[in-house]
């Protein structure tokens, strides 16, 4: 890429909801601009932008991807975020690293559900907004009707630039409502560009009318813009255009532009919009920096001390690990060498690159805002802060969600187990969001994602590069066992084996004790009837049982345990022999004091529309769920609040996506474990003890 002058970097984040476009446009602009020779298709590989084999089996963007180009003097890093909701934090690490966001709306579809949580995430970052309508010219298309979805979506602000001519297979071109112009294009050309035309008739009146309420919602933020207009002084397209730049640039004006990326119409002007509306980053929010315990302000400046975080992390088959880095502060050059914070080791940048999907482009240097790629770091991971010698400081990683749905997968080939571990903490490298443990208690591995597709597409990775094949099971609930009475059992474990031989006897009592309590051992032991020494081998004897499990296999809680008595003999009582009498005497005593099934119940927070509150709340009573109270969101949305077991969380990612349309979000956490109801717990199956 050639040397552009200083501050010309911007960096836009494409985001909406899932096939709205968003891709086809990134790629429409790169091939305009030269970047690339043809326009790619994500069904075949061939798209610079989704090039990874699971986005072209399922023709759709599964992460982050970055592509470099130029135009008018400006360095355009365009983000293509997925639109999917498993992949929602892909575009929240996309609008952090952006000066602006293009929401890509399908003219068809009109707003979606993602692209009310995108815009929802980038007012909270103050980010400025522009919104492309896409798909103008397909069938059922209408411009209108998405306008005024737009509108009632995200308020007053909105604001048209341009009207279509023609609709669907008519759709020609626009009108520039800042010009008074018509723009129309040959779309039997190989790459479209407007060329100016005369305004149709039939468009006369309502382009007079859309473009007097333009200009009157642009002036209106600058006072000697609105006395001119007041005396009948309409100020010219450039000036409006400055006056337009300040509104987008302070987050109270979104321009709305219109076209169809597949038929490349209207990509031009919007490549023009984004280098002459966009702030550049030295008008962003500074960066939240810790040092010394300490947070401060750093400024996108690239004459400050460099500065960068580590954003998203790819191993590439051939180059290996390439680690993707926001330039905070600074310019970085080849070889220039960085102090990661988080390990305090040494990292030489030797060759920076500028992305474009799947290739790369050597670069020379790289400013305050750009993003940068780099190969073969050390152990540099996504969320690392990489900063000048000298300089202690970190930035706080972006914080992924919690996951919400989760799989138990086993290798197909036995003794691939550790095989399995180290590929998926590879991937958990890519993947912040993707979480790995191995659950010692029902013996299974378990990935835990943001749904089915994520976690579907986590396998398939696993299995392209890495080789691993695994199966799913079923995933185990980790019951418990208590009990409800109390009761008493006498353990003797005698054995003779010929000289010394085993003896004894321990007299136990099993109640139960509070939710949570988890184990009490209390010795009554008087007179010597087991030794001092011994009465800790009958406590780690119940204590081994206890966690081997009760009448249904499942382990032990909440139990006060009371050794009352028993007998020993002076030759052959041990350790063992009394290790073995506790267990003995344990199992017994718990057999007669009431035993039930205990079941792990999640504390669950369903954000959602308030119009959908009726029909979450019935699911949840349908899930056994107790529901504890109900709160209204920043946003308007109904929070719901309760207790819901476990065993009815299994698949409930999925479910209330289909039963919200995707409009639901909802985290789960354990909060504590309640009696199984005696009708449930009857048809469970004994936990196996292999």
């Amino acid at each position: 890429m050639k040397t552009l002058p200083p501050g010309s970097v911007r960096t836009v984040a494409l985001v909406g909801h899932g096939g709205a476009g968003k891709t086809t446009l990134g790629e429409a602009l790169l091939l305009l601009t030269g970047a690339i020779s043809r326009l790619g298709r994500v069904d075949d590989g061939s798209a610079a932008l989704d090039f990874e084999p699971e986005e072209a089996k399922r023709h759709q963007s599964l992460g982050l991807a970055v592509a470099a180009l130029e135009h008018e003097e400006h360095k355009l890093n365009l983000v293509d975020t997925p639109g999917y909701p498993d992949f929602a934090h892909d575009v929240a690490v996309g609008l952090s690293v952006a000066d602006a966001a293009v929401f890509v709306v399908s003219a068809t579809d009109g707003v979606q559900p993602g692209t009310v949580r995108a815009w929802r995430l980038a007012a909270r970052r103050h980010l400025p907004r522009l919104i492309f309508v896409n798909k103008v010219d397909r069938e059922h298309a209408d411009f209108q009707a998405t306008l005024d979805q737009l509108h009632e979506a995200f308020g007053s602000g909105v604001a048209p630039l341009e009207l279509p001519i023609g609709n669907e297979a008519s759709f020609t071109g626009v009108v520039d409502l800042l010009t008074d112009t018509a723009v129309v294009y040959d779309r039997a050309a190989p790459s479209p560009i407007g060329r100016e035309a005369a305004i149709p008739d039939d468009l006369g009146e309502l382009e007079h009318r859309v473009r007097e309420a333009l200009v009157e919602g642009i002036v209106v933020a600058e006072d000697s813009l609105m006395e001119r207009y007041l005396e009948g002084d309409v100020p010219g397209a450039k000036e409006l255009e400055a006056a337009l730049a300040t509104g987008v640039a302070d987050g109270t004006v979104f321009p709305v532009l219109l076209g169809s990326a597949a038929a490349l119409v209207g990509v031009d002007r919007l490549a023009s919009y984004l280098c002459e509306l966009v702030p550049p980053p030295s008008q962003r929010a500074p960066v939240e920096v810790v040092a010394g315990g300490q947070a401060q302000p750093v400024r996108f400046d690239p004459t400050g001390p460099a500065l960068a975080r580590v954003v998203r992390t790819v191993s590439d088959a051939h180059v290996g690990k390439v680690s993707l880095l926001q330039v905070v502060s600074g310019t970085l050059h080849p070889d220039v060498v960085l102090v990661n914070s988080r390990t305090h080791a040494e990292e030489r940048l030797h060759t920076l690159l500028a992305p474009r999907g799947k290739d790369q482009d050597v670069v020379q240097a790289a400013e305050a805002g750009d993003l940068v790629a780099v190969a073969r770091l050390g152990d540099v991971r996504t969320g690392d802060t990489l900063a000048s010698k000298g300089m202690p400081v970190s930035i706080p990683p972006l914080t992924p969600p919690e996951p919400v749905y989760t799989i138990a997968v086993r290798p197909r080939s036995k003794g691939d187990e550790d095989k399995l571990m180290t590929a998926l903490h590879r991937l958990q490298e890519e993947d912040s969001c993707l979480a790995v443990t191995r659950s010692d208690e029902t013996r299974q591995t378990l990935l835990s994602g943001m749904g089915d597709t994520h976690l579907q597409v986590v396998l398939e990775r696993l299995r392209r590069k890495f080789g691993v094949e695994v199966e799913a099971e079923e995933l185990v609930v980790p019951y418990r066992e208590t009990v409800t009475g109390v009761a008493e059992a006498e353990g003797k474990y005698k054995k003779q084996t010929g000289g010394h031989g085993q003896y004894g006897v321990a007299t136990l009592r099993v109640a139960p004790i509070g939710r949570g309590e988890g184990f009490r051992f209390v010795d009554q032991v008087v007179g010597g009837a087991i030794p001092r020494q011994f009465i800790p081998a009958v406590e780690k004897g119940v204590v081994e049982a206890m966690a081997q499990g009760g009448t249904s296999g499942y382990p032990v809680v909440d139990v006060e345990v009371t050794c009352l008595d028993g007998k020993y003999h002076p030759v052959d009582s041990s350790e063992l022999s009394f290790k073995m009498a506790g267990a003995l005497a344990f199992r017994e005593a718990l057999a007669k004091a009431g035993p039930v099934l205990l079941e792990p119940v999640s504390q669950v927070e369903v954000t959602v529309p308030a119009s959908l509150q009726g029909d979450v709340l019935g699911d949840l009573n349908a899930r056994r769920g107790r529901v504890l109270r109900t709160e209204v969101a920043d946003e308007g949305d109904q929070v719901i609040v309760a207790h819901v077991p476990a065993a009815e969380l299994v698949r409930y990612a999925v479910d209330l996506r289909s039963l919200t349309g995707a409009r639901a979000t909802f985290t789960a956490r354990h909060d504590h474990y309640e009696v199984v109801p005696s009708h449930l717990a009857s048809r469970l199956p004994a936990r196996s003890s292999g």
